[in-house]
């Protein structure tokens, strides 16, 4: 299937998973992908794609049933390095690769994320937290996060984003990202789910 193009790592339906110590470059589609699976560390991984590749997600989560029911819940990225992304750290979930987009009240539940050392240079915004009325995201964490831009021509560089977005800086950003709801939602919009990632 020659229009379909291969992500380089895809782990389906797997438990317990850890990454280590490998380095994946320019990839056709996602660098690294999850798709249902729980208990995913990753740590100590290089991706590297230059910036005007076809697709540069380095690392894609995916865990969705029955239009985007379930819950990611204690994530970790951490001693990630990067250089000239366009957004490095994003939470989407009102996310949609097709031309035209229905706008989703429901959304997959996103809670204890936890963004540690990530560091270098990006080209559009640093960070990009956008999550649902119904369910926003809770405890996302911030420690060691620098990230600086790279002026490129006929690109515009933006503020970090932040909708429905709860969690805690635990030191101060670069740039600093203060839409960062403090504390928790109100009210516990999470729900329980059999797939979890």
């Amino acid at each position: 299937m020659p229009q379909v193009k291969p992500t380089a790592l895809r782990f389906y339906g797997s438990f317990n998973v850890v990454v280590a110590g490998i380095t994946i470059v320019n990839s056709s589609q996602c660098h690294l992908k999850f798709d249902s699976c729980q208990g995913v560390m990753v740590h100590d991984v290089t991706i590297s794609s230059p910036e005007n590749s076809l697709n540069t997600d380095g690392i894609h989560l995916q865990n969705s049933k029955d239009g985007g029911l379930g819950l990611v819940q204690d994530e970790r990225f951490s001693n990630i390095q990067v250089s000239e992304v366009q957004t490095p750290i994003i939470i989407d979930q009102f996310y949609c690769d097709e031309r035209t987009c229905s706008n989703q009240t429901s959304a997959v539940a996103v809670s204890g994320v936890q963004y540690e050392n990530i560091r270098g240079t990006f080209t559009i915004k640093p960070v990009h937290f956008a999550c649902s009325d119904s369910s926003p995201c809770s405890g996302i964490t911030l420690t060691g996060v620098q990230l600086r831009p790279v002026q490129i021509p006929h690109y515009r560089l933006n503020d970090p984003f932040c909708w429905q977005a709860f969690g805690e800086l635990y030191t101060p950003t670069v740039p600093p990202i203060a839409c960062l709801h403090l504390g928790k939602p109100a009210g516990n919009n999470l729900q329980s789910y059999h797939d979890l990632c």
